[in-house]
């Protein structure tokens, strides 16, 4: 199905092509033709689903057909998203398309972690499409640099992740400032009582478009879970990356405590690491994603590999990632959809290992459970870990060994100490 189908003008059509968008995916098939119809959209869809250019698409030729911002600091359409790095990402992909438009779209991102005086700057005038983050939309909001009276579209993208993150009073506030009559699409990969309640407040009559994936229906990751002593997991890192001669991994920690020191012993060994977290500051997170992005192209030597809170598990799309590693397993277990979804992106092959040692076993098997997976464990020789009697099941190895582990009677359902608010808000960043 092409995307002449769906309703898109000729002009949106051509710069879809221009971007190498073939055939729309199965998000985009159902988004497009409904928000073309002004409908509310209530779209569940994992990440790396083409969701982006779900909404984007449609804006555009709204904003095609519509008069521009009428006066100073007026605003068209506003997309709130969870982090600077997605804005980013969204803004890239705006831009990217509306090139190609007979009329020119003013888009603006804003985020913080940088001045906000070039931003002020930026909505002189008013613009067409700003992406934001809460918090730095609000800051501009509270310096008059734009009002919201004139919204006619509102997109939360990755609408979990905003509540994840502890931004339900700044979408309070921010919801209160816009006008009743507008159009909302309300995009999240789950969907949790706090997503609902905040969809049933924002939406009215929505349509609801729901596609179904599953970590072992995204394509061509090869998914696997290596025994492993915790005391151990970087060395058992560093000998896969060198051992592989994986050109460029992705390791999900816990903390960004556990960024810094595994970033810090993988230099240690020739291997160029950078940490990636929340604290870092917005300069630094572009250069690291920069480095990253660029490693090996055009002779290049940069960054080899990235050690990341799951700041990093939505929203960065980076092009032919080989390998996701959970050095640590995600709390929760959707956030293992969004980990490992970081590679095999844009038809491309990935491998997504996951290291399970003698605590995190039980919980692994949730993750199993969940998505209906069935994954063989994996020793590697010379790390074996000596901590298996307390699985209470016999020590298996090599890659055709039976599942046992996370199988084992009474080890489902163990997670740990149950984090409180703060830890969690500290973990996710």
């Amino acid at each position: 199905m092409p995307f002449s189908t769906l309703g898109l003008s000729p002009a949106l059509v051509r710069a879809a092509n221009a971007l190498g968008y073939v055939e729309p995916t199965p998000i985009q098939v159902q988004a497009i033709p409904t928000i073309l119809k002004g409908s509310d959209v209530l779209g569940l869809a994992q990440t790396g689903s083409g969701k982006t250019a779900a909404f984007c698409l449609p804006l555009l030729q709204a904003l095609q057909d519509s008069t521009r911002p009428s006066s100073r600091s007026s605003i068209k359409t506003l997309i709130l998203v969870p982090t600077r790095e997605l804005a980013a990402q969204v803004g890239e992909a705006i831009h990217g398309i509306s090139q190609h438009l007979p009329v020119a779209v003013k888009t603006t991102v804003v985020f913080g972690g940088v001045s906000i005086n070039p931003q002020m700057m930026g909505l002189r005038g008013g613009a067409d499409i700003v992406v934001a983050t809460p918090g730095r939309l609000l800051d501009l909001l509270d310096q008059n640099a734009l009002t919201l009276a004139n919204i006619t579209t509102l997109v939360l993208d990755e609408a979990d992740r905003l509540l994840d993150l502890g931004f339900s009073d700044e979408l309070t506030r921010i919801i209160s400032l816009l006008p009743p009559q507008r159009q909302s699409l309300f995009f999240s990969a789950t969907f949790e009582p706090s997503v609902q309640a905040l969809a049933d407040a924002l939406l009215r009559h929505p349509t609801r478009i729901e596609v179904a994936a599953t970590p072992q229906t995204v394509p061509k990751i090869a998914q696997r879970a290596i025994e492993v002593d915790p005391s151990r997991r970087t060395q058992l890192l560093r000998h896969l990356i060198q051992d592989h001669q994986w050109p460029r991994v992705l390791v999900f920690v816990a903390t960004k405590h556990a960024a810094e020191i595994v970033a810090d012993k993988l230099r240690k060994a020739n291997i160029w690491a950078e940490p990636f977290h929340g604290t870092l500051s917005q300069g630094k997170r572009t250069q690291v994603l920069h480095d990253f992005k660029n490693s090996g192209l055009d002779g290049v030597k940069g960054v080899q590999v990235v050690v990341a809170t799951d700041l990093a598990a939505r929203g960065i799309d980076i092009a032919e990632l080989p390998v996701v590693v959970n050095y640590d397993l995600p709390r929760a277990s959707t956030d293992y959809v969004h980990r490992i979804g970081r590679t095999a992106r844009a038809g491309e092959s990935g491998i997504a290992v996951s290291f399970i040692s003698r605590d995190s076993a039980a919980h692994f098997a949730l993750i199993e459970k969940r998505f209906d997976l069935s994954l063989t464990r994996e020793q590697i020789a010379g790390f074996e870990p000596v901590a298996l009697d307390a699985l209470d099941v016999p020590a298996v190895t090599g890659i055709d060994a039976p599942r046992n582990a996370a199988s084992a009677p009474g080890t489902g359902g163990v997670k740990g100490r149950r984090p409180s608010k703060k830890d969690k808000l500290r973990a996710s960043r």
